[in-house]
């Protein structure tokens, strides 16, 4: 019995050695071919990413895109002949990261697009269409010239609405040329992708609800980029079809000439040749063999060929791989693959081992008494050298007749030792036909065959499927804000902005000055959970604690007038006799208020510095010469250069003295205000927001100092100013009180010059609008009551 063990054992081992050098063979190396080849097809490409990096985007979602991008440049064969990429970002500003001439090897690219840095501020798609347009795409910047008929391919992945149009800027890139992808993740409208992607929008619009589901496009593209789109469309070209990603286009040979219809293909005009009687026929010249992939000229026709590893079908044009295996003549006794030049044999591995134990126990046992069936055993049965054992199942006891069992409980048991090879035969297997359709696991019980659930999980009403145990669906968690299923448990969670307090349930915000009604005249300052009032510079608190009193009335003013196109040119003058009023109404001197003024459209322009003038007709005089900028509007890029530039000691700003801005603008920014606003009101600057017909009130209120009442002013009409007049009068005596019962400043005389201005003002503006010169912008006649800090 030993020698037959020890030669079933030796047998086994030099099989299983041999089938796995089999295996190892043809297989397994033409798999290795597989993962170590380039899975596409080098098709040249000029490929430029333009990437959204706005604020809106999270740290890590901006991660998710990176990694997106490294996914797809492995579909792509880099390089100065093969594929050309390049690469910007945006946000307020268009930022080129690398031009297409800057790298020339994959792993550069993959190395630069690891190394960006989020911009984490505006939406500027339509900046950024256009720049890879009048830019990215150039022959300056590596693009290959249009003669050489290179696909020009641009992919844009944004995730909100853009600040600027992109429908027009969009057009022209696709009329120049340029195969737009266009990728949308979140709440972005549908129609503003269509109107940047290229036709088909099937083809090359894509959205997805996150960036967690970003990835999913990666296989997507990977048919797009790689996908030979000749192979698999009647693109009905005459000579030639060249793909690119989701599209193709028709080529002719050389020497003909591809007609209007972008199909066919016509021969240049016939030259006098002097006839030639032994000259050979080119039957293939004329280009309508129609063969897929190669074709050779005969004595009397034009004949298909294909290339090594394929054959032709029997349409005498067409190709297909050539199959080995198809014949049916490989005598595989479980699977096989076709290879390159061969049908190899392959098993499935479980069932390979298991033949090999199953050769192990013949081996072992010379003869099968339980195989005749007549060992009457009710549960199990082994196989022993000299007989078959009936056996209870774990749970039942052998009764003393030797074959049946008595129960204990109901349990399915199967076990495999070395040497002994024992098979567990139920009564009745009701899992056994595998109709249970049972998501996780089966109980096989006495009558049926139940359906189990994994840790964690509960089983649904239909006794089948499994849903994860919701421990917050009965509402009784309590938590004030939001809340989390755990596995164990449900959690409470805190919105942005908000910390939970101990009791584990109810939240507190991070930013109370940001949430409750704190009423401090200047700034509110967070504290350990509460809140105090402080005043700028040349400021004290009153004894309210929460307003602020003047310690002088001198103050550096800088005035910021939107000079955009929507204005127009006659109103603008009426900004100017605006600004001029406030100025007669001023105390301007060496030792006094001083004032400075920028105009911005697209760009923003120093008109005059804050130390350039100190006498009213000087500034007054600079006004006056002020000509009109008349283009785009961005109110971000003007407070960034207020706060950086204007209240420099270069420009004659002085310290210690109270700063103050007044912005005027009628129309949505195309830049971001936030930023600016806020880094300026955190230094300590006042900024009253004045805004008229389209202004937008949500950015009026980021630019303006808190509290809102007191900094934001909005009019729609003329027959609003009764009512700004009565909220003014309190805050245009340089910063005292009002007191609303008396009618009577503590200061009277210092506002005599202001109300005296704005009565002027408003006889102005009643007059003008008479005489319609303000038409529909009537709304200007706010001006003559923006408060004087």
């Amino acid at each position: 019995k030993k020698q037959r063990m020890t030669v079933c054992l030796f047998f086994i081992w030099s099989c299983v050695g041999k089938r796995r050098a089999d295996v190892k063979g043809p297989v397994r190396t033409h798999e290795s071919k597989l993962d170590t080849a380039n899975p596409c097809k080098a098709i040249p490409l000029d490929f430029f990413f333009v990437i959204d990096s706005s604020r809106s985007i999270r740290p890590h979602d901006y991660e998710k895109v990176k990694t997106f991008i490294i996914n797809l440049l492995q579909f792509l064969k880099v390089g100065p002949d093969d594929t050309r990429v390049g690469l910007l970002q945006y946000g307020s500003i268009v930022q080129p990261e690398f031009s297409l001439k800057t790298y020339s090897t994959k792993a550069e690219v993959e190395q630069a697009v690891r190394n960006m840095e989020h911009l984490a501020t505006g939406t500027m798609t339509g900046l950024a269409i256009q720049y890879t347009m009048e830019t990215a795409f150039t022959e300056e910047e590596g693009a290959r010239p249009a003669s050489f008929n290179i696909p020009r391919i641009a992919m844009v992945v944004t995730d909100g609405r853009p600040q600027d149009t992109v429908e027009g800027i969009a057009a022209e890139a696709r009329q120049a040329g340029i195969q737009i992808f266009a990728i949308g993740v979140g709440r972005v409208d549908m129609n503003i992708l269509k109107a940047i992607g290229s036709e088909p929008h099937s083809e090359h619009v894509h959205l997805v609800a996150n960036f967690s589901q970003i990835e999913t496009l990666t296989s997507v593209f990977q048919s797009k980029l790689c996908g030979e789109v000749c192979q698999v469309v009647d693109h009905q070209c005459q000579h030639i079809c060249v793909s690119s990603p989701a599209s193709y286009r028709c080529q002719c040979r050389k020497g003909f000439v591809l007609n209007p219809d972008g199909k066919t293909c016509k021969a240049p005009a016939a030259r006098n040749y002097s006839v030639c009687c032994n000259c050979k026929v080119d039957h293939c010249a004329d280009g309508s063999h129609g063969c897929e992939q190669e074709f050779m000229n005969t004595e009397d026709s034009c004949v298909c060929r294909c290339r090594e590893g394929y054959t032709l079908r029997e349409d005498g044009k067409t190709c297909q791989v050539i199959d080995h295996c198809a014949d049916g003549t490989h005598g595989c006794e479980q699977e096989f693959i076709n290879t390159e030049d061969s049908c190899v044999c392959k098993c499935r591995t479980s069932l390979f081992y298991l033949f090999f134990w199953y050769f192990c126990i013949y081996c072992y046992s010379e003869v099968d008494h339980c195989a005749d069936g007549t060992h009457g055993c009710e549960q199990e049965f082994m196989n022993t050298e000299d007989s078959c054992v009936c056996k209870c199942r774990e749970g039942y006891t052998l009764r003393e007749d030797g074959k049946t069992c008595q129960s204990e409980s109901h349990v399915l048991c199967l076990n495999l030792s070395v040497g002994l090879f024992s098979l567990t035969v139920a009564e009745v297997d009701h899992c056994a036909d595998g109709t249970h359709g049972c998501e996780h696991d089966v109980f096989n019980s006495e009558d049926s065959c139940v359906c189990k659930c994994r840790e964690g999980y509960t089983l649904r009403e239909d006794g089948k499927t499994c849903q994860k145990i919701d421990h917050c669906a009965d509402g009784t968690h309590g938590c004030e804000q939001e809340f989390m299923n755990s596995e164990d448990s449900c959690v409470c969670k805190c919105r942005e902005g908000y910390t939970l307090r101990e009791d584990g349930k109810t939240c507190q915000s991070l930013d109370l000055c940001q949430t409750v009604d704190h009423s401090c005249e200047h700034l509110c300052v967070n504290t350990n959970h509460s809140y105090i009032c402080r005043c700028f510079e040349g400021f004290i608190l009153a004894e309210d604690g929460r307003n602020c009193k003047s310690i002088d009335g001198i103050m550096d003013l800088v005035f910021i007038i939107d000079g955009s196109k929507s204005l127009g040119p006659v109103n603008f003058e009426l900004v100017k006799q605006f600004v001029n009023s406030i100025v007669d109404s001023l105390d301007i001197s060496a030792t006094g208020t001083h004032v400075g003024l920028l105009q911005y459209s697209t760009k923003v322009r120093t008109e005059f510095t804050l130390g350039q003038y100190t006498t009213v007709q000087g500034v007054k005089q600079a006004v006056t010469r002020m000509q009109y900028m008349g283009k785009g509007s961005m109110t971000g890029s003007a407070l960034r250069h207020m706060f950086q530039s204007s209240f420099s000691a270069k420009e004659g700003a002085r310290p210690d003295v109270q700063r103050v801005c007044i912005v005027f603008t009628d129309g949505r920014s195309q830049d971001d205000v936030s930023e600016w606003a806020a880094k300026a009101k955190n230094s300590g600057i006042t900024i009253y927001a004045l805004g008229v017909g389209k202004a937008i009130e949500e950015e009026l209120r980021e630019i303006a100092s808190e509290p809102g009442e007191k900094h934001f002013y909005y009019a729609e009409g003329f027959e609003k100013m009764g009512e700004i007049t009565k909220k003014l009068k309190s805050r245009i005596c340089k910063g005292k009180r009002y007191d609303s019962l008396t009618e009577k400043s503590p200061n009277q005389c210092l506002c005599e010059n202001i109300i005296k201005f704005q009565n002027r003002v408003s006889e102005k503006l009643i007059n003008l609008m008479q005489n319609n010169i303000l038409l529909n912008r009537i709304m200007f006649s706010t001006f003559s009551f923006l408060p004087v800090p």
